[in-house]
């Protein structure tokens, strides 16, 4: 459903997030081997995710990355995915075609849109911060 992109920065997020509610700052590293992912292609993340503001990235001697508490609660899932993928998980055909619409129709146009209605809708009303805590008390995980 989401891209390797995606799919990566919400792991990111959520374990970041989850190292935020411990006062604790993530390098790198230490995030790409968390969500199991290749360091430059998190590297890349974190720069999208730093640039829209949804996680803060502090250089030097105690650096990395972090989101301020008060902040965790008011990050919605979507935001993520908007920033990472943009809004055609809100809005694509489900089988990728560009002239898909209420018009024109694709053969699953009718059925798929009610599973994206309900995907937005479970994005819109998830934050991270019931992601993060869901890690930090060990009831989810984000590496097999």
């Amino acid at each position: 459903m989401f891209s390797k992109t995606c799919e990566y920065g919400i792991r990111a997020a959520i374990f970041i997030a989850s190292e935020s509610y411990q006062n604790k700052r993530v390098g790198l590293k230490e995030v790409a081997k968390k969500i199991d992912s290749p360091e430059a292609f998190t590297a890349k993340i974190m720069q999208i995710l730093t640039k829209n503001k949804l996680i803060d990235s502090n250089k030097g001697v105690g650096g990395g990355f972090e989101i301020p508490l008060d902040r965790i609660s008011k990050i919605k899932i979507s935001q993520l995915v908007n920033a990472l993928e943009g809004d055609r998980v809100f809005t694509g055909c489900g089988l990728g075609l560009s002239d898909c619409s209420e018009e024109h129709p694709c053969p699953i146009h009718d059925k798929f849109k009610a599973i994206r209605n309900g995907l937005s809708e479970m994005l819109e009303t998830t934050t991270l911060e019931e992601l993060a805590l869901g890690l930090k008390s060990g009831d989810t995980f984000l590496r097999y």
